[in-house]
């Protein structure tokens, strides 16, 4: 009898997915829309956390730009340590069986962080259903950073040996860039296993746009270069430097304007800053913005600032805003750290400058806005790379080996699909 295939489906088991707006939730999104057009079938399960991100869906189940998404309702608490972690995974074991029955995936692949990974691996060994494995960050570095924990506290040894412990066992490893990879190789996870599946952009997200009229007439920016930066206002990320440059730039020129977009951990500091150093009529805290209205964003900023600080986390990881930027043909500077040297070439498709130094900061901010050749070879360059080298039907491609290496003989590369496992 003749061996028949049918379309790849594959269970993506998230922390948190859209309708939240976060650099996790758009990775999801690229991913999934980019298998859609290879002919496979993604599903999206979300933990329990989903429900905590503030912007989360009510529905147990919903449908968003052709993609099935499962929620999981738990309810979270902690009256002992690590009793919460345990009712979301209890919960996503339970809902993983269900999503299974529902939608017969022929894989699961779990994102970061172990929480996800922990039930996926236990129900897919159960099940024998392949399961890959996605680290998108060093997640107890990133609570490091963030100072929830120190990294010799029992949390930060535990989720650090959780993580090796899943990436040993699940049956093929991908991370975000190169220094994930080198830093699971440290912890004995074998090279031939870890695929690089790097962050992408969708064009049809972020191009050229016109500026947003509205806040460009309210926020008074005729005659003025903007310094801009969107995104989480996390520690790490250096936003303390960048209001300090600011300072000194305001110094130097009185038509420089900071537009501060996002929200997170640093606002309330980052206001009593900006009111200590009198520049309230410098700086714009824009607040969120609806994905719709970001394109709009970047048209008002001439130049894009990126200051991490270094830390065991932003060397390891890269993020993705640097490459949103460059797509929206915007020149940036950013600290000369790991994550970013991942991504940005100095001179040529962006300037890098020392890590935690707000002096060298603002001098590289001032010689990019002064100088408009410079400004329009780096928008010139970093838009090039960034659309032949991280679009995400590019960067997704990947996978196509790392699912066929997960499911063996049940992958047919012929047409990308796999053998019936499933009682029709």
């Amino acid at each position: 009898m003749k061996t028949q295939t049918r379309p790849l489906t594959i269970l993506h088991i998230l922390d948190h997915s859209l309708p939240v707006h976060s650099g996790y939730a758009h990775r999801s999104d690229g991913i999934f829309r980019a298998q859609l057009k290879r002919g496979w079938r993604p599903v999206a399960l979300t933990s329990a956390k989903h429900g905590l991100a503030g912007q989360g869906s009510p529905h147990k189940e919903e449908t968003i730009d052709g993609v099935r998404y499962y929620r999981t309702e738990t309810v979270i608490r902690e009256t002992v340590p690590l009793e919460a972690e345990w009712r979301i995974m209890t919960g996503l074991v339970r809902r993983i069986r269900e999503v299974i029955e529902a939608e017969k995936p022929d894989l699961l692949h779990a994102h970061s962080p172990v929480l996800n990974a922990l039930p996926a691996l236990w129900v897919g060994r159960k099940m024998g259903i392949p399961v890959v494995y996605e680290v998108r960050v060093s997640w107890e570095d990133t609570w490091a950073a963030r100072g929830r924990y120190g990294q010799d506290s029992w949390k930060y040894k535990l989720v650090r040996s959780l993580e090796t412990w899943i990436c040993r066992k699940a049956d093929q490893v991908t991370v975000i860039c190169g220094g994930l990879k080198n830093d699971l190789i440290k912890r004995g996870v074998p090279s031939e296993k870890v695929s690089i599946v790097f962050n992408g952009v969708n064009a049809d997200d972020f191009k050229v746009s016109a500026r947003d009229e509205e806040y460009y007439r309210a926020w008074d920016l005729e005659g003025k270069k903007v310094i801009g930066f969107i995104g989480s206002f996390f520690r790490y990320e250096g936003l303390d430097l960048l209001v300090q440059a600011m300072h000194r730039l305001t110094a130097a020129r009185s038509d420089v304007v900071l537009l501060l977009v996002g929200g997170g951990e640093m606002e309330a500091e980052l206001r009593a800053q900006i009111k200590q150093l009198r520049l309230q009529s410098k700086v714009v805290m824009a607040g969120r913005m609806p994905r719709e209205r970001i394109p709009g964003m970047y048209a008002l900023m001439d130049v894009l600032a990126y200051p991490r600080y270094s830390s065991r986390v932003t060397e390891l990881v890269t993020p993705l805003k640097p490459l949103e930027a460059m797509a929206m043909g915007k020149a940036l500077v950013a600290s000369d750290i790991g994550g970013h040297r991942e991504l940005i070439r100095h001179g040529q498709s962006g300037l890098l400058v020392p890590p935690g130094n707000a002096v060298a900061l603002a001098e590289e901010l001032e010689r990019l806005l002064a100088d408009q050749h410079l400004r329009q070879n780096l928008e010139q360059q970093g838009f090039i790379w960034v659309c032949r080298e991280h679009s995400w039907d590019k960067t997704t491609a990947v996978y196509s080996k790392v699912y066929a290496d997960a499911l063996g003989e049940k992958f047919d590369a012929r047409c990308e699909g796999v053998t019936a496992r499933w009682p029709a």
